[in-house]
């Protein structure tokens, strides 16, 4: 009876959410290999294996096969296995990965292939759609423990007294990942500042703003001494679980680890604003996608748009608000009374409003690669921030143009 439930909530999905599609028959024995960057939050890729395995189950003529990679990894073994003529047959990726994807012709257009209408905005370039919206957001956000903060800081110089108050012995006011760029962004838009010029390409990362965001994020390790001497995603993840750390920036993908280690203590909201400006830090928003390689088998192609409809039917993505605390990429599945019940959910979608979309261009490329480096420097006290904010700009017009 389950098996034959599933099969036909199936049915009913790639008819309602795929249209201009005549009914796709799978003949024979097809198997699909699906990449996906998911092993990054916790619980994640049991929940796509899960799925998978349930989808296969119901559908015995096709086999999802689930490939975890991380997600810098799976972008530089898509290109090269894609020039190599050894593709996998569907990804499960991040935004930012389509734009180097177009630019080599490694993907196809969505559009024609599913009723982008019923989705939340997704990766439009060049007149096309790329992506397939599997989640919304993707976004940074504050997380506290109630055991130490009862509120929210209204501001950045509330955000320093609270932080500084709790930071005593081996426990510490914030953690976050502190040489990765993508943590970085969201207080660049609260200094009022942003990585491209109006045109969407030209790099701007040699202003005030990106000094004044650098200064800030060095003064919180070496001036007020809030954040551990060395972070990475792993470190921050762990000191907020274990107790040791009052507040956490970190992502909606990583809510449900945190739900289940903290329980009822656990608090989301947004970063708070920054006081010299006014503004509210906006972390960059995407969220998890679909995308096709252009070069799919076109007897696979049938089981391929099956699977994506059962993950993109109101069932799934519904479990993976449930058990992931994600918001949907299919609108229907927003106005679930679960995202406008749960304080958490509430939390996340405050933040959100105030975030900015993610740039898909693959100039984006180069920015990050541009950043990282002169983040890690000003966070080891190696750089300036004005240095460093010189050699940003430098390296980013430089990568930019290897890239033509």
């Amino acid at each position: 009876m389950k098996k034959l439930l599933v099969a036909l909530l199936v049915l009913t999905a790639i008819t309602s959410t795929f249209v201009g599609c005549k009914k796709e028959v799978v003949a024979g024995p097809v198997t699909i290999s699906l990449w996906t960057k998911e092993g990054e939050a916790e619980g994640a890729l049991q929940w796509v294996t899960a799925m998978a395995e349930d989808f296969s189950a119901a559908n015995e003529n096709i086999t999802v096969e689930v490939l975890n990679k991380e997600t810098e990894a799976l972008r530089e073994d898509f290109q090269t296995a894609a020039l190599a003529g050894t593709s996998p047959d569907l990804l499960w990726t991040v935004s930012d990965h389509a734009g180097p994807f177009t630019t080599a012709g490694l993907i196809q257009p969505v559009d024609g292939f599913a009723d982008m209408s019923k989705f939340v905005e997704s990766v439009e370039m060049n007149g096309s759609t790329w992506a397939v919206p599997i989640s919304s957001g993707n976004h940074l956000m504050l997380m506290v423990n109630k055991k130490f903060v009862s509120s929210f800081p209204k501001d950045t110089d509330e955000f320093v007294e609270v932080a500084t108050s709790l930071t005593k012995d081996d426990m510490y006011g914030l953690v976050y990942n502190l040489g990765e760029a993508f943590w970085m962004a969201p207080w660049l838009g609260g200094f009022e500042g942003k990585v491209f010029a109006a045109d969407g390409v030209t790099p701007t990362l040699d202003t005030p703003a990106m000094v004044n965001t650098l200064t800030f994020l060095s003064d919180l390790k070496f001036k007020h001494g809030v954040v551990p001497t060395e972070a990475d995603y792993a470190v921050a993840d762990t000191l907020f679980k274990e107790g040791k750390a009052a507040m956490l920036i970190n992502g909606d993908w990583s809510i449900g680890g945190y739900k289940e280690a903290l329980g009822d203590d656990l608090m989301i909201g947004r970063l708070p604003k920054v006081s010299s400006t006014g503004k509210w830090p906006a972390p960059y928003t995407a969220g998890a996608y679909f995308m096709i390689p252009a070069d799919l088998a076109t007897e696979k192609e049938a089981a391929v748009k099956a699977f994506i409809a059962y993950v993109m039917s109101e069932e799934q993505q519904g479990v993976q608000l449930d058990k992931m605390s994600r918001l949907p990429g299919l609108k229907a599945a927003l106005s679930n009374p679960a995202i406008t019940s749960d304080p958490l959910l509430k939390g996340s979608v405050s933040q959100m409003e105030v975030g900015t979309p993610m740039p898909t261009v693959l100039e984006m490329r180069a920015v990050w690669d541009a950043i990282n480096p002169e983040l890690s420097a000003v966070m080891a006290g190696s750089e300036t921030p004005v240095e460093a904010a010189k050699k940003m700009q430098e390296a980013a017009v430089n990568g930019i143009a290897n890239q033509k």
